[in-house]
Parts: structure tokens; C-alpha cells; sequence
């Protein structure tokens, strides 16, 4: 349980960190708080949403469940799984998407490390841009782990039907359990803190850049291509529908607008 609890209160300190610093755009705007409970198991969540000015929809979740069964193999008895999860859908069509999920697992086969960031620009990417996103996750991780992870949301984040990233990649890992604990604990925790150093510089430099109406329907479009994978591919919505989670909590991550 002492480890479970130091997880979780990082995941909660590092949330509140994420949600102050986008919070500071919208001069401080409030994330509202919907705390919900886990009807099949125990524990629960609290989604964090927030609409202003330059954000048209922040998400910043955390939720901690735990059952009977694991819902994503029957029969492997008792979990627990712990982690924040958030998406950004800004006003600005030069301003990027971008998503970070960590999360914690435990099974009765043992337990696993798994998350990630990665960026979407919707419609309009910056080589900078990506250059800096991609610079802060291998100076966080190193060459090697870089290397390995960067390829993982390669392949992960993938969208078979279009042919195509659905980003301009970043990071992913999952089921991550090298037989040290407290090193792997470090290193899942690094690419938490090191989150907000990914994505602020490109938001300081594209929230106020000028934008068309023609702009924003390019936006709207690339949009649906990331409702798509969400709805389709993504293993935390099939986790969560399966698990019998909170729909709202899941479906957090879809735009407030699309087109298609």
C-alpha cells in the first residue's frame, strides 16, 4: 500500500501543477471538478475541465480503480490501476493539440509502468515545433530509452485507415517493468515532470498568432482524424469502457468541435 500511496500523491501533485500552469493562461480561470466513484470496484477519479479564451478545451483527469477482475484479460483476477491522463483542443489552429497519460498497474501476474506524450498539429506544423517537443522527451530519457519510445508511439499512434501519424509523434510506452522498481518508477516519473517543458514554449509562441476563418476549418477537419483514432484505437478508451469507468471521464479527450 506505501507504494501505491506515493504514486498516487505524485499523480495528484503533478496534476495540480498541470492544471495551475494552463490555468495561467486564462488568468487563473478555475478547472472544474467533477469527482466520480467506481460503481464495479473500488475507488474512483476526478475529471478537470476547462474552457477559455486561448483553450477551447483542457482536460486533466486522475482517476485510481480497483476490481475483482482485469478487464482487459478475463480470468487474471484482482487489479489496480492509478493514472492522470489529459488532452489540450486550443482556439488557435497554429496552437497544437497535445495529450500526456501516465498511469500505474498492478495485476495478480505483477505490475507495470506506462505513458507518454505526444503532439498533433491540427493542420499547421512548426519543424521548431516538433524539434523542441521531441529535444525536451530525449534529454528527459536518454538516447536509448528515447529511441525505443519514440518508435512505440510511431507505431501506436498510427491511424491504419488514413495512412498516416495521427501527430508529429512524441513518446509512448506501455506494460514497462525492467525488474527494477525504483528505477523504473524514476524514469515514469520523469516523463511526468517533464511534461509541462514539452508543450508551454509552443503555446507561448502560437496562442496569439493571427488565424483565418479558412484556417480554422483545416483545424475542425484534422480534428476528426483525432477523434477517429480516440474512438477506435486508443488501448486508455477501450481500458476504461471496459473496466466499466466513467463515460464522461473517458470521452474527455474528444474535441469540442469537429468536422468531417
Amino acid at each position: 500500500m506505501e507504494r501505491r500511496e506515493e504514486i498516487i500523491a505524485f499523480l495528484k501533485n503533478l496534476r495540480e501543477e498541470i492544471m495551475t500552469a494552463f490555468g495561467g493562461y486564462e488568468n487563473y480561470a478555475c478547472f472544474e471538478r467533477t469527482p466520480w466513484t467506481y460503481h464495479k470496484g473500488v475507488g474512483g477519479g476526478e475529471m478537470g475541465v476547462m474552457r477559455g479564451q486561448f483553450f477551447e478545451k483542457v482536460a486533466v483527469n486522475w482517476s485510481g480503480v480497483g476490481g475483482d477482475n482485469f478487464p482487459m484479460k478475463d480470468g487474471s483476477g484482482p487489479f489496480f490501476a492509478t493514472g492522470i491522463s489529459l488532452i489540450t483542443h486550443m482556439h488557435n489552429p497554429h496552437a497544437p493539440t497535445v495529450h500526456m497519460n501516465i498511469r500505474y498497474i498492478e495485476t495478480a501476474e505483477g505490475h507495470w509502468f506506462g505513458g507518454g506524450y505526444d503532439l498533433t498539429p491540427m493542420g499547421f506544423p512548426y519543424p521548431e515545433d516538433t524539434a523542441h517537443f521531441h529535444q525536451v522527451a530525449k534529454e528527459a530519457l536518454g538516447e536509448e530509452r528515447y529511441v525505443e519510445f519514440s518508435s512505440n508511439a510511431a507505431s501506436y499512434f498510427y491511424i491504419p485507415h488514413w495512412k498516416k501519424e495521427r501527430g508529429v509523434g512524441g513518446i509512448f510506452f506501455d506494460h514497462f517493468n525492467t525488474g527494477d522498481f525504483e528505477s523504473d518508477l524514476a524514469l515514469w516519473k520523469k516523463v511526468g515532470t517533464t511534461f509541462l517543458q514539452t508543450i508551454l514554449p509552443i503555446y507561448r509562441r502560437r496562442i496569439n498568432q493571427p488565424f483565418t476563418p479558412e484556417d480554422r476549418e483545416v483545424q475542425l477537419k484534422m480534428r476528426a482524424h483525432y477523434v477517429e483514432f480516440n474512438l477506435l484505437y486508443d488501448r486508455g478508451t477501450q481500458f476504461g469502457f471496459a473496466s466499466g469507468g466513467n463515460p464522461e471521464a473517458i470521452l474527455c479527450s474528444m474535441p469540442p468541435l469537429a468536422k468531417w
